[in-house]
This record gives structure tokens, C-alpha cells and sequence, in this order.
């Protein structure tokens, strides 16, 4: 089997941030740390220096030791973003030792400890990595219609009266919040959850072909007729799944609100 060249740029992370004196933690989270990834993946970490030597770190210099980058930029979500040869992107977080304390806030570690554990000089990190679950909790009964179904109606319509109105695009993009919660609606109605904070996330393998075949037909390009086809099909599986939810978990399905879609929708 040949190796990824991402294994080549994870093992030059590794000798980095031994080799890194102001480095007290770091850690590799996503799918390498899961044991998932393939030639498409990312390189995933999170490195926790102290204050003075973070104050002294150029982020795109560092990611530049680990190998050639075309660019490197500061994402929406606080983190680095390198591009190494062969567009293969590497996800890091500079933060600091202050932030070690924040990592029990995420709702799942989503990997073995001993996998994600790079670097742990104070032995500050492991504890607070091991008091964490593997996986996040997806059946939380008192939150997981307000959460996961109660959002669906609410995209659907915005994206009909944007459709009406003749604003494509945005309809367009309110679809693409409504497709999201039909994602985790189809995961919860399948008991299929295991990829739960990114419910896209190897969903061809996990979902059943009906529910596929649902989810791609509620897919549609920004023209009117592909939305409209899309927004009657995420209805009716809005329905089927809400309902399929509901069976397991009680509570109860807005069905004159989904009449009133089916009808107003086509």
C-alpha cells in the first residue's frame, strides 16, 4: 500500500512540535486521528503554546517548516490554513496553554486519546482529553426537536417565499440550512449517527439508498424549477423523518403546517 503524503506531513508536525521549546500541548483531531482518512483528507491539529512564545509565533512561518505551502490563511473559525503540495490542506489552531482547560467544551473528541495526543510537557492535556466522550450524544430527547426538526419549516418557507419573490440565489441558500437539518433529521429517523457533528460526512455509507435518493432530490442548482422540485421533495422526507423521530422519541409533528407546505410548495 502506498503511503499518503499526509502521513509524511503529520510525522514533520510531530518532530515540529518536539522540537518546539515554547510548545506545552498539542494534539490531532479529524479524520487521521479517527483512523478514517484517504488521499482527499486534511492534516488536523491543535497546538497549545505558552503566551510569550505564542506571542512571538508566525503562523504561516511555522506551517512553512512543515513543508512548501502556496498560501496560508486565517479561516472564519480562528484556525490557520496551509496549503502544502498537491492541494492537500492542513488545519491548525495557534492558540495557548490557556485554552487547554476549553477542550472539555467540545461536545465530543471524536478519537482515541492515545491517537490524538502529539505533545503533553505539562501533562495538562491527556486528563482533560480523557474526561471527554468519544462521540457526541445525539439523542438528547428534550432538545432534539427543537434543535434538529423545528429548523426545517422554518428554512423551507424562507426558501418558497424567496422563490416567489424571484431571489434565486438566496432561496438557494436558505435551502442549504434546510438540507443540513435533513441531514441530522435522516440520521436520527435511521439510528445512523455516528458521524454526528458533520452529518454529510460519509452519509453514502451510512443512510439507506431511499433516504439518499430523498436527500439528493431535495438538492437542486439556483434555477426556479430545480428549487421548486427540491423544496416539494424535502417536505415530504421532512415529514417521513420528523415522524419516524417522533415515534421513537414522543412529542409531536406540525401536520397542518406540513399540509400547508405540501399544498403552497406543489
Amino acid at each position: 500500500m502506498n503511503t499518503l503524503r499526509q502521513h509524511e506531513l503529520i510525522e514533520r508536525v510531530r518532530a515540529l512540535c518536539a522540537d518546539e521549546p515554547g510548545l506545552d500541548a498539542a494534539l490531532m483531531y479529524g479524520s487521521f486521528a479517527k483512523d478514517e482518512a484517504d488521499e482527499h483528507s486534511d492534516i488536523e491539529f491543535w497546538l497549545f503554546f505558552t503566551e510569550a512564545a505564542r506571542k512571538r509565533l508566525d503562523p504561516a512561518a511555522w506551517c512553512a517548516r512543515v513543508a512548501p505551502v502556496s498560501h496560508v490563511l486565517l479561516s472564519e473559525f480562528g484556525s490557520h490554513v496551509a496549503f502544502f503540495p498537491g492541494l492537500i490542506r492542513g488545519e491548525f489552531h495557534f492558540a495557548t496553554t490557556a485554552h487547554i482547560p476549553a477542550v472539555k467544551l467540545w461536545p465530543e473528541r471524536g478519537a482515541p486519546v492515545e491517537r490524538m495526543l502529539i505533545l503533553d510537557r505539562s501533562g495538562r492535556l491527556e486528563p482533560v482529553l480523557r474526561a471527554m466522550p468519544e462521540r457526541a450524544d445525539a439523542w438528547k430527547p428534550e432538545t432534539v426537536l427543537v434543535e434538529h426538526c423545528e429548523p426545517l419549516p422554518n428554512w423551507l418557507v424562507l426558501a418558497w417565499h424567496l422563490v416567489e419573490r424571484g431571489e434565486l440565489l438566496r432561496a438557494w441558500d436558505a435551502l442549504g440550512h434546510a438540507q443540513r437539518h435533513l441531514l441530522w433529521m435522516a440520521r436520527l429517523a435511521e439510528d445512523s449517527t455516528a458521524h454526528w457533528l458533520t452529518p454529510s460526512r460519509a452519509a453514502e455509507r451510512e443512510l439507506s439508498p431511499a433516504t439518499l435518493a430523498g436527500l439528493t432530490a431535495a438538492a437542486s442548482g439556483a434555477d426556479e424549477a430545480g428549487l421548486r422540485r427540491a423544496l416539494s421533495v424535502a417536505v415530504a422526507e421532512g415529514r417521513r423523518h420528523w415522524e419516524a423521530i417522533v415515534a421513537r422519541h414522543g412529542g409531536s409533528v406540525p401536520q397542518v403546517l406540513f399540509d400547508e407546505m405540501t399544498a403552497a410548495f406543489g
